[in-house]
């Protein structure tokens, strides 16, 4: 080592080093064991300072100072409290490394983010696991599922009915319309068009459409509604799929992995063979051969190319395609012939374009031979149901549909047991109440008008809304198909003034500022009067005239009560109660009571003549409306199922039948007091009883109300007791005729005019009276007063001449009982009437108060109705006139989409 490297040792300078080594105290220098421990921290290259409380400093104490720089300087050496030498420092035997992980993840290597992002291999060891899992999950699912036998898909049960005393009411549906016939049978132009309209590809795809199935995935995982899969295999294979028809995504699964066995194992041939024997036509046909009888009346081999063209379109939906109609929303009869012959074009035109074998399937100019849509025949829904079966199944039906997830083609393949509430003594009680009246009164052999007469009617318990009776027509036997008992389009005429009324008890007028008004509150009950809106001004009529309300009679019956016009019946008071209520309320008082709005015009589109009854619900539905006035205000929805059972477990959704409060007890009780006490027990001198006199027969407590409209084209009494509510409707209608438009039933049975008092009133008593035997009496309830006394407008005060007038001798009821009676040829009133100088709407002898009569014709006809084919916007007798600008809301024929909206 040189020389100039080498030191001596320094007392001063060395003491910390020597006094670290031999554990003796230094000695005492300038700077001492201050430098000593400096020199010995940085010597050292420790990176900890030692504490203070470990280093001397201050007289000389160098040997601490060094022994305290020596241990921070990592020497290696320890020593004791007093500065002495503990011996060598043992090393710590290392850690071993931590044992590798099989996936090292989270990644043990890295911190921060990286330590939770995979590694490339770990990403490319996922992807190849994952390929391998779905691999083997295709190929176990492939080996689980079967290829579908066509024999068991045609196979199906029948939907068995029962009473609500539990005994067997009918069989219907299953194997009865079913046929397997082979490919060679079903012509070359039925398989092109189906093969043109759903599946153009079909000889050429691997059974799977994979852009169709991963809508159909992603849509129902999304919460949407499910799909179908768009090939033929696919859909075929759905068809097969008899034991599971839900809609869920574990079906679908299963459905795919059947289609891509079938694809790969069957032939193409026997599968469109399949596909075409097992599809749903509509009409309970399932097979090309049960198809082409239902629509064509021939075997599936004598189909012709525009005929198959037809069962190609009606594939994509029955119930829209079908021109008979459809039992869905929008399937009206128009609307879906017009649908079809759309489609029909399409497909036609549709095999001009697509080849097959090389060749075009159908030449233009063999394309050019179809120019006009086949002739369809009629459908006989159930041609072994005679009697109401067939309208009490139908009914059952709708219902199961409108509340369960069941599909109609799933409900026709039938295995299902439905218990409905219909009574079997009362739907025969019903229907023989309605076959005496036809037998009495109607002779269509003789009398033209007797032709085309329709029945119907329906009843309901109120404390329950259990439909019990129906009568939908003479039966399918006898080819009629329309569900009386469920039309939409026949307007309910004076029927709905007790809506009209009861809005009033509830919501006021206008005049009493929102406050119930009391029955006895006054309006004028002359014949002609203008209508004013709520500001005073005159309603514009249909031709931009003042409107004038007219009566079936001139009769000048000046301010009468609520209750009295009730009674009677008188129009004008009720078209002007309406407008000061509020039509909008009265809209949503009947909604409350159980109408639906589908029954009635749209908001916008309300006019004064909807307080006459311009609305066409269904018999069952004002059978339940009027329960709810006999269930002092509350209101359960009607129904016509309480069990449905499929493979012996009991489906869901049939035994919730909430109760809502659909008004005020107290007002609907006070509705039902004149009701009962001027409508069927009312005298009024000479004027006559209540329009529903003819009820007293029955014998107990009834309430009702009559309705006529428009040339007689519809006649109602909706009447009940506190235990049952029934409705009957008539009209005329040829139940054959695509339009279903009503036809006037004045000189029908002999009448001048048929009035709901009259021939519906009959059969209801009848009926009800058989119905109710043995049954208690039971009282309505006695309603507490009711609002305030409210007059409308002009009602003279106390002290001036009174307008009302005295009845005489020669003066007729505004609704006459008596089919022979006719109103006088006079209208002048008696002496005693004056007019005062203000009141525009007095009338004097009938006249209209000088100038034009604001576009009204007399008569039976609406004052400026527009008419077309409906006739709705107006009624005589009982019945508005003046009329809806938009000619009414139809009339006539089945319920199309849901029979009236009610699918009971």
């Amino acid at each position: 080592m040189s020389e100039h490297r080498r030191k001596p040792p320094n007392s001063g300078r060395g003491g910390g080093r020597h006094g670290a080594h031999s554990g003796r105290r230094g000695t005492p220098g300038a700077d001492g064991g201050a430098s000593a421990g400096r020199r010995a921290a940085g010597g050292g290259g420790g990176r900890r300072r030692a504490p203070d409380g470990n280093t001397a400093y201050g007289a000389g104490a160098g040997a601490g100072a060094g022994a305290a720089a020596g241990a921070a300087a990592g020497h290696g050496r320890s020593h004791s409290a007093a500065g002495g030498y503990d011996g060598p420092r043992r090393r710590r035997r290392p850690e071993p490394p931590p044992r590798k992980r099989f996936i090292d993840y989270p990644r043990s290597n890295h911190t921060g983010l990286r330590r939770w992002l995979p590694s490339w291999k770990q990403v490319m060891g996922m992807c190849v696991l994952g390929f391998g899992a779905l691999v083997g999950l295709f190929f176990l699912g492939y080996m689980l599922v079967s290829v579908p036998d066509v024999a068991a898909a045609a196979r199906a049960q029948n939907n068995v009915y029962y009473w609500s005393d539990g005994t067997q009411m009918a069989t219907y549906g299953g194997e009865r319309n079913r046929q397997i016939v082979d490919l060679e049978d079903i012509p070359k132009e039925m398989q092109n068009a189906v093969i043109a309209a759903e599946n153009a590809t079909f000889y050429s795809d691997p059974g799977i459409d994979p852009k169709g199935i991963t809508r159909a995935v992603i849509n129902m995982a999304g919460g949407g509604s499910t799909q179908s899969g768009s090939t033929i295999t696919q859909q075929y294979v759905k068809n097969a799929m008899l034991d599971d028809q839900s809609q869920t995504l574990s079906r679908k699964v299963k459905e795919l992995f059947v289609s891509i066995k079938v694809g790969a194992k069957v032939d193409k041939n026997e599968i469109l063979a399949g596909y075409l024997n097992t599809a749903y036509y509509g009409r309970g046909a399932y097979g090309i051969q049960a198809a082409a009888q239902a629509y064509f009346r021939v075997d599936a081999e004598n189909l012709k190319p525009d005929q198959s063209a037809f069962l190609a379109a009606v594939l994509k939906g029955p119930d829209l395609y079908d021109p008979q109609g459809g039992s869905v929303p929008g399937a009206s009869p128009e609307d879906n012939r017009k649908r079809a012959e759309e489609r029909w074009e399409w497909i036609l035109d549709r095999q001009t374009e697509v080849e097959l074998d090389g060749q075009k399937m159908m030449s233009p100019a063999e394309r050019a031979k179809y120019d006009k849509f086949p002739e369809i025949e009629k459908y006989n829904p159930s041609a072994g149901l005679t009697g109401q079966k067939g309208y009490l199944i139908e009914t059952a039906n709708r219902y199961v549909l409108k509340n369960s997830n069941i599909g109609k083609e799933e409900l026709e393949r039938g295995g299902y047991r439905i218990y409905t509430t219909f009574d079997k003594k009362k739907v025969a009680q019903m229907e023989k109440a309605v076959d005496d009246a036809r037998k009495e009164y109607l002779d269509p052999k003789t009398r033209e008008k007797d032709k085309y007469v329709q029945f119907g009617g329906a009843s309901v318990d109120p404390t329950t809304g259990k439909i019990v009776a129906l009568y939908g027509g003479e039966g399918f036997d006898n080819d009629h198909f329309t569900n009386n008992a469920d039309t939409l389009g026949v307007p309910v005429g004076s029927t709905w003034k007790p809506f009209v009324l009861a809005s009033a008890f509830e919501n006021g007028t206008y005049r009493s500022e929102g406050e119930p008004i009391s029955p006895e509150s006054k309006y004028n009950g002359n014949n002609k009067i203008i209508i004013r809106d709520q500001n005073g001004d005159p309603m514009p009529g249909p031709d931009g005239e003042d409107f004038r309300q007219v009566n079936e009679s001139d009769y000048p019956y000046g301010y009468v009560t609520l209750e009295k016009a009730m009674g009677l019946s008188i129009n004008s008071p009720f078209v002007q109660l309406g407008v000061d209520v509020g039509l909008s309320n009265v809209q949503k008082t009947a909604l409350s009571a159980g109408i639906l709005e589908e029954s009635m015009p749209k908001r916008e589109d309300l006019d004064a003549s909807f307080s006459l009854g311009t609305s066409t619900p269904s018999a069952i539905r004002m059978a339940s409306a009027y329960a709810t006035f006999a269930a002092s205000g509350e209101h359960i929805e009607p129904y016509s199922v309480t069990k449905v059972i499929k493979k012996g477990d009991e489906l869901p959704g049939y035994d919730d039948h909430p109760t809502e409060r659909g008004m005020d007890a107290n007002v609907a009780d006070n509705v039902t007091k004149i009701l009962n006490e001027q409508v069927v027990n009312g005298e009024y001198g000479e004027l006559g009883e209540g329009t529903g006199a003819a009820a007293k027969d029955l014998g107990r407590p009834a309430a009702g109300k009559t309705g006529t409209t428009d040339e007689n084209k519809s006649a109602w009494w909706v009447g009940y007791t506190p235990q049952l509510s029934t409705a009957v409707t008539l009209f005329r209608t040829d139940p054959r005729s695509e339009k279903q438009e009503l036809l006037s039933m004045n000189g029908t049975g002999g009448f001048d005019s048929i009035h709901g008092g009259q021939i519906p009133t009959e059969i209801w008593t009848n009926y009800m009276k058989e119905a109710l035997k043995g049954t208690d009496v039971i009282e309505f309830p006695v309603p507490d007063p009711l609002g305030d006394i409210v007059d409308g407008g002009g009602v003279p005060s106390p002290t001036q001449s009174s307008i009302d007038p005295e009845p005489t001798e020669s003066e007729p009821s505004e609704e006459p009982d008596d089919p022979t009676s006719s109103p006088p040829p006079s209208t002048s009133p008696p002496p005693s009437q004056t007019c005062e100088p203000w009141d525009l709407e007095c009338q004097s002898g009938g006249a209209t108060n000088g100038g034009d009569p604001g576009g009204e014709t007399t008569g039976e006809t609406t004052t400026g109705e527009t008419t077309g084919e409906t006739t709705t916007g107006e009624t005589t007798g009982e019945t508005t006139t003046g009329g809806q600008p938009n000619g009414g809301n139809g009339n006539g024929g089945s319920g199309g989409d849901d029979g009236g909206g009610l699918i009971p």
